[in-house]
């Protein structure tokens, strides 16, 4: 036990926080770092320009484990990710954004799934929260699958960054870490070209908190998931042979989840019958897509409400 305890506290975890005027929250997140029971870690902070007071605060702290970076250039989120796991030394790579947060156990609790050689990428349960104290657990009703979960992941991407535990070694076997050009699916694209080759490993315990408030960037431009989707798609047919006919049903749903990204934005700007156009070849695919395609007669508002109430979205 003891030899197993000492393995585990000499993997050293390179923590990446991207942080563009994170002033309001990134004092939570640093501390939710140190408080972390697995003490071999490292927090590389990248900041992007910051133009509040996030420099002074991470500055404050007089850890040696945190390394601050002033990027040279103000640069898109997926390639000041790439910037800061450029500067990282530990074996394991994590990433924790400037407004969530980690439970002392977090690392803890991860790191040992690494023992088995085929696990890449480890993550957690968590949790979702806002300014009014509510709270929505993520796998609380249904764990995530494990394993080589490639195929899991593209029919329904399940992966909540903060709870993100990586093998650095899987990184580097891939051609590119965050693929540049995009801005709304940086991760989605990472992690699910990492669980390609790696078998993912996941703790059933709650050991983050991913932070909802209006300042987010995530849902800003909803017109970019189905366009960047369909770049995403073009990629896997390049980089994996034959993946249309390997992967078939998943490479029709990825394009169905296209087309219904492309028909939600289009319909909220007014456009029904255009979005109802692009449903109405999938309608008959599930029970789902035909009440989708259905509520397409009715006001956006009233869909958006229905679907989130009903988990109508595919």
């Amino acid at each position: 036990m003891k030899t197993k305890l000492h393995h585990y506290k000499n993997r050293k975890v390179s923590i990446v926080m991207n942080c563009f005027n994170g002033a309001k929250f990134v004092k939570q997140a640093i501390e939710s770092v140190l408080r972390q029971t697995h003490e071999n870690w490292e927090l590389i902070f990248w900041d992007n320009q910051s133009t509040d007071n996030s420099a002074k605060i991470i500055k404050n702290y007089k850890d040696k484990r945190i390394r601050y970076f002033y990027a040279e250039t103000f640069t898109s989120l997926g390639e000041a990710r790439n910037l800061a796991i450029d500067k990282t030394r530990g074996s394991l790579i994590a990433f924790l954004d400037c407004d969530d947060l980690w439970v002392p156990e977090k690392l803890a609790r991860q790191i040992p799934l690494f023992d088995k050689p085929e696990i890449g990428i480890v993550i957690s349960d968590t949790v979702f929260f806002n300014e009014s104290k509510k709270e929505k657990q993520l796998y609380k009703k249904q764990k995530p699958p494990e394993g080589y979960v490639f195929k899991d992941l593209l029919m329904r991407y399940f992966i909540s960054l903060e709870t993100v535990i990586i093998r650095k070694a899987a990184l580097e076997g891939l051609t590119e870490l965050f693929d540049t050009r995009f801005s709304a699916i940086e991760e989605y694209d990472l992690f699910i070209r990492l669980c390609h080759r790696w078998e993912l490993g996941y703790v059933d315990l709650v050991l983050a908190k991913w932070r909802v408030h209006s300042e987010s960037a995530t849902w800003q431009k909803p017109e970019l998931f189905g366009i960047e989707r369909r770049l995403f798609v073009k990629k896997l047919s390049m980089i994996i042979p034959n993946f249309s006919t390997q992967f078939k049903m998943e490479y029709k749903a990825l394009l169905r989840k296209c087309d219904y990204e492309d028909a939600r934005v289009i319909w909220k700007n007014g456009d029904a019958y255009k979005a109802r156009k692009l449903l109405k070849p999938h309608k008959f695919t599930s029970f789902p897509w035909l009440v989708v395609y259905i509520l397409t007669f009715l006001p956006f508002k009233l869909f958006n409400w229905i679907a989130k109430i009903g988990k109508l979205v595919p």
